[in-house]
């Protein structure tokens, strides 16, 4: 690179993420250039009338301000043309207009300012440019338009602070990068530090888990005899499969904690519910991941008095997990330390008896990326009290050095009458979904049975009872049930067994009954073990009221055996799906295959278009992974989207890991259907190919007669519209439409040939061509299959990839003729 273009490379990479600073102050200097123009009437005498001048600068501003309305042919010259207007505007006007006024000390105010203004503009080498340039061509333009040129005196003579300012400006704008660079690779360092350590933590469990379930089972054989585990056996696999769950679990919620702080994510009150203080805690202990069996024995929980809090569950699970692992960190140190839960009225104690914070660190602890202990980032701190005062209370904490930490959490108090205007909304809602459906209570212990129906009365529904399995299938056998309620700890059959014998069509009518059970058992492995055996639901005994009324509710709106029950709607539908990661493509194939979907697999978009232009029966849904090389999902939705063929109104899904605001608005301008979050439940795909499956097509808008047919998806139209302004569009669409047709014959031999060289130079060519001409589909497409065909350096596979692009071409020439109002002529 010769030194003009590497100078003029570090002036680019010097704005590149800050081009706004640019857009500004070019917007200052078209308002301020002219307005300071009228200070100059304060003076008795005016000796050069700079009007002129001024107003040249002023328009060479605004210009560079109205960057975004540039033609796209000029929008590649921008930092050229913002480094001609930094010369002009600043070095060059303010040192000219203070020689032809002769000098004096505002011209050297604004001459430092002018200097003051390039040092903080551009790097220091372009910095020194800039001046030099600035300040030759002032002192030129001097000398040839001034009849008797002269350099005032004084003007001269304090031009040496000048160099005062270029330099010491220049080291504190350096010092200022090199502190706020290290405090932004601080920051990067922290967070990525605190990913890698809490992921650890759940990969580890996983492996554990994993290397658990291989202990636990039978040694392997070649023989054909049937291998038979003891019940000891299956139950120690469901316990480390379930610790294996929780586990995947936990790290997902670790990744949605460390965005929703790093964004400030504010917690959407509207999910917020009224949840039991102590059965929070409870869970929190329950389920965390810890380390070891020795680790959990030192964590308890005290209920001194329970009480309700108006919040969201899974944030305040944040919250605790959070406290727990903080504590923990300390205790291997401290062997004889514990972490006590307190619940008292209205708040909750997390106190450990480990090493203790100093009070200096106390101070400023809850601070963003502030910590007390060493690899820490703060953020987990900084997420407790953003919760807990969405929550309206607040979290603070009391520690003693060498004694004791702990954080209290105070809440709002919910009165008797929130919480009795909370139960009937709770009773209200339920009987708005059982009323008048049979209800099913399997438990045999009478006791329970009655509380439990006395908790079901106000919903009117009809309640059944059964004092054990073989009761239940009796009645499951004679009477259509909505919903079972099902006690799994019975002597004789039990819970597990009853289910099973339901869901093997044993009670016909009731084969897909909401199962909801009714346990003890704790929840993680309760929950792996109901899924297992097809049960919908499961509620923790005991229960209050609103909390069993709430989770039957749940269970039969959002069954989580819902996968099951929707194989059957999806049989026989015929899904496209890409992913360019061969592991998440199978997983998901394998979830549509066990639904009786036919599944066709692609790694990229430009197999996805090959695929639908092969024909064949319909395609009922494409799935796309939004992120893959050369043709992206996004890409290949708008192509789909632009054709004008059967398939171009196919329900497109989009996958992605991204959940953000913009790449759903991506998604959604580029013609998606719907999105699912990786990684893929199979319930939720299942769920969402059934809702477009069930989804009327909606009727497109006839135009009205004398309105040209274009749509809107094939062209850039605003592109379109600024070349009607200035007067191109006939000539640009008279020249472009036919060329790009030859272009497209051209390739289609070429293609023939099996020349890659000559491919590629036409579809450069293409892409540039159908850029420039307002053809945004083709140019998309043309683009995806270029940029692919470069990586791979060989032609696509399949024989007939130029079709696609043919048809676009065609389509695209009818939309840009009716554009241009010539009827619907094409290349």
């Amino acid at each position: 690179m010769n030194p003009v273009k590497r100078l003029f490379a570090h002036y680019t990479a010097y704005h590149a993420h800050g081009p706004l600073l640019l857009r500004y102050l070019s917007l200052l200097g078209f308002v301020g250039f002219p307005a300071f123009y009228l200070l100059r009437f304060t003076k008795s005498a005016i000796p050069y009338d700079d009007l002129a001048f001024r107003l040249v600068d002023a328009v060479i501003c605004i210009v560079l301000f109205l960057k975004d309305r540039w033609p796209e042919r000029l929008k590649p010259y921008y930092f050229a043309y913002s480094y001609a207007v930094l010369i002009v505007t600043l070095p060059l006007t303010f040192v000219f207009t203070s020689l032809k006024h002769g000098g004096g000390t505002i011209a050297v105010g604004n001459t430092l300012l002018a200097a003051f203004l390039i040092v903080f503009l551009a790097d220091w080498r372009n910095t020194i440019v800039i001046l030099l340039a600035g300040f030759g061509g002032a002192i030129g333009l001097y000398v040839l338009t001034d009849p008797n040129p002269e350099l005032p005196v004084d003007y001269v003579a304090r031009l040496p602070i000048l160099l005062l300012v270029v330099v010491g400006g220049s080291l504190f704008k350096f010092a200022l990068e090199r502190a706020t660079a290290e405090k932004v690779r601080h920051a990067y360092a922290s967070l990525a530090g605190s990913i890698a350590h809490e992921m650890r933590n759940p990969l580890g469990q996983i492996k554990h888990s994993l290397e658990s379930m291989r202990q636990s089972l039978p040694a392997p054989t070649t023989k054909a005899q049937a291998q038979q585990l003891s019940p000891e056996e299956v139950n120690s696999l469901y316990r480390h499969l379930a610790q294996g769950d929780i586990a995947v679990e936990r790290g997902l919620q670790v990744i949605s904690m460390t965005l929703d702080e790093v964004n400030a994510k504010p917690l959407n009150p509207v999910g917020f519910d009224y949840l039991s203080a102590a059965d929070v805690c409870g869970k929190a202990v329950l389920e965390y991941g810890y380390e070891s069996q020795e680790q959990r024995s030192r964590v308890g929980v005290e209920v001194v008095n329970d009480f309700l809090f108006r919040g969201e569950e899974t944030a305040y699970l944040f919250v605790l997990f959070n406290l727990i692992k903080n504590a923990l960190y300390y205790l291997p140190a401290y062997p004889q330390a514990r972490l006590v839960i307190t619940v008292e009225k209205g708040m909750v104690k997390v106190r450990d008896t480990g090493p203790g914070i100093a009070s200096e660190l106390q101070r400023r602890l809850f601070e963003p990326f502030r910590t007390s202990k060493s690899g820490g980032t703060g953020l987990g701190l900084a997420y407790c009290r953003r919760v807990m005062r969405a929550f309206g209370g607040d979290i603070a904490c009391e520690s003693v050095l060498g004694e004791y930490t702990q954080f209290t959490m105070t809440f709002p108090p919910v009165t008797a009458q929130e919480r009795e205007v909370h139960r009937q909304a709770v009773i209200a809602k339920a009987k708005a979904v059982f009323v008048r459906r049979r209800l099913l209570v399997v438990d045999d212990d009478a006791a329970l049975r009655k509380a439990t129906r006395l908790k079901l009365a106000p919903v009117d529904a009809v309640i059944d009872e059964a004092a054990d399995g073989r009761q239940a299938l009796a009645m499951l056998s004679n009477f259509r049930y909505d919903l079972v309620v099902l006690d799994l700890d019975m002597p004789g059959m039990d819970g597990y067994a009853v289910a099973d014998q339901i869901r093997s069509g044993q009670a016909p009518g009731n084969r897909d009954v909401c199962i909801v059970a009714y346990t003890s058992e704790p929840g993680p492995l309760a929950r792996v073990k109901t899924l297992k055996a097809g049960m919908d639901g499961l509620v923790n005994k005991p229960c209050e009221q609103e909390a069993l009324l709430h989770a039957l509710c749940q269970a039969l709106e959002n069954p989580a055996g819902r996968a099951r029950l929707e194989h059957s709607q999806l049989a026989g539908q015929r899904v496209l799906l890409a992913d360019d990661n061969t592991y998440n493509r199978k997983a998901v194939a394998a979830y549509l295959r066990r639904a009786g979907v036919e599944v066709a697999e692609a790694d990229n978009g430009q197999a996805v278009i090959d695929q639908l232009m092969a024909g064949g029966a319909a395609w009922d849904a494409v799935l796309l992974d939004i992120n893959m090389p050369g043709m992206s999902g996004l890409d290949t939705a708008q192509a789909i989207r632009a054709s004008a063929l059967p398939w171009s109104e196919v329900p497109i899904v989009a996958l992605t890991a991204h959940s953000g605001a913009d790449v759903m608005a991506a998604a959604r301008a580029a013609g998606m259907d719907g999105f699912i979050t990786k990684p893929v439940d199979a319930a939720s795909l299942y769920e969402k190919l059934r809702q477009l499956k069930s989804r009327a097509p909606a009727e497109a808008a006839e135009p009205p007669p004398s309105a040209p047919r274009t749509d809107v998806r094939l062209l850039d139209l605003e592109r379109l519209e600024r070349y009607r302004d200035i007067g191109m569009l006939e000539e640009l669409v008279g020249d472009y439409v036919p060329e790009i047709a030859r272009i497209v014959e051209r390739l289609e031999s070429s293609a023939a040939r099996q020349d890659l060289e000559a491919c590629l130079e036409l579809l450069h060519s293409l892409v540039g061509l159908s850029g420039e001409a307002g053809a945004a589909a083709l140019h998309r497409l043309a683009k995806g299959v270029y940029v692919q065909m470069s990586q791979d350096r060989r032609l696509p596979a399949q024989a007939r990839w130029v079709e696609p692009i043919g048809a676009l071409a065609v389509e695209s020439a009818r939309a840009l003729n009716e554009y241009r109002g010539v009827g619907s002529g094409t290349a």
